[in-house]
């Protein structure tokens, strides 16, 4: 990856892309896209309390998670990618 493809803004492809990606996955962990915006927001408004965050580059979502070698046993796990712009010395 490029250093310049960090800055560059997602086409209306990607974007669609990453909102079927978050229907599927929001499926198979019996989680709505509803839910999961409720939960982004959340830990958004959390978070602004203690640092300024890039919402472009933002990535939260459900995975599932295996919970024994066999991998025939999973659990939903969050996942979350948050990229700090700056973190505030007081708290807001």
């Amino acid at each position: 990856m490029k250093l310049s493809d960090l800055f560059k803004k997602k086409s209306s492809g990607d974007v669609a892309k990453d909102r079927l990606k978050m229907v599927l996955v929001s499926d198979r962990a019996n989680c709505s896209p509803e839910i999961m915006e409720r939960i982004k927001s959340d830990i958004l408004e959390v978070l602004s309390k203690y640092a300024e965050v890039d919402k472009d580059q933002l990535d939260i979502h459900i995975t599932q998670m295996e919970t024994d070698e066999s991998g025939t046993n999973s659990v939903p796990a969050l996942y979350a990618n948050i990229p700090i712009r700056n973190i505030h010395h007081t708290a807001k």
